[in-house]
């Protein structure tokens, strides 16, 4: 059973950072993402701008319980770029984040552990630069109820400190409410437990 995660660790914006060794140099760029197609277009512009570069090398995350990632060596050997990037965001505990390794070669083979310690290392610096911020995990519901309900209604908003949008308050009211994920079950049994009230949960 997936375990129930109130809130996740992710960046807030592009961080970008930096390795040397025996002349190759390694630019990082840490990216806050939410899907897979933002991913592609993040890289995409990458390669065009640093065209110039060996390898972009990448790793990523993605989601609450963090189920989703991939990791790129993009012609490095197998196991030495994406692997460690993607250690570094496990290590970190993050996730909706993709961090991007670019190589520009300086002549000098480094070697397998040369490489994933590279790699480890530029993808440590661009996340020691970030800004890392906690993000809480909200299921939202529309509920609609009669003007007589009101307080009831925002009584458990208040014992819940729910937040809420697009209220409307006349004969029959409109709410919706947004529900942090470990106290959707207990908050949704006391609002249905008010006759007449009906929940719809919504996508956010």
């Amino acid at each position: 059973m997936i375990e129930q995660q109130d809130s996740y660790r992710t960046i807030s914006q592009l961080s970008k950072g930096s390795f040397k060794d025996r002349g190759s140099k390694f630019l990082s760029f840490a990216y806050p993402v939410n899907e897979e197609v933002a991913i592609k277009d993040i890289i995409a512009n990458v390669k065009k701008e640093y065209f110039d570069a060996s390898h972009h090398c990448f790793a990523y995350r993605l989601g609450a319980e963090k189920l989703v990632f991939r990791s790129n060596d993009d012609g490095e050997p197998s196991g030495t770029a994406g692997k460690p990037i993607l250690g570094q965001l496990v290590s970190n505990n993050l996730t909706n984040v993709l961090v991007i390794v670019i190589r520009y070669f300086g002549g000098t083979l480094l070697g397998t552990s040369g490489l994933i310690n590279a790699y480890k290392l530029a993808a440590a610096d661009v996340i020691a630069n970030a800004e890392i911020i906690d993000k809480f995990v909200y299921v939202s519901y529309l509920i609609s109820f009669d003007y007589n309900q009101m307080n009831q209604v925002m009584k458990i908003v208040k014992d819940y400190e729910l937040e809420t949008s697009d209220n409307r308050f006349e004969m029959a009211c409109n709410m919706v409410i947004n529900i942090k994920l470990s106290k959707t079950d207990i908050v949704v049994q006391k609002l249905l437990s008010i006759v007449g009230l009906n929940a719809k949960i919504i996508d956010n």
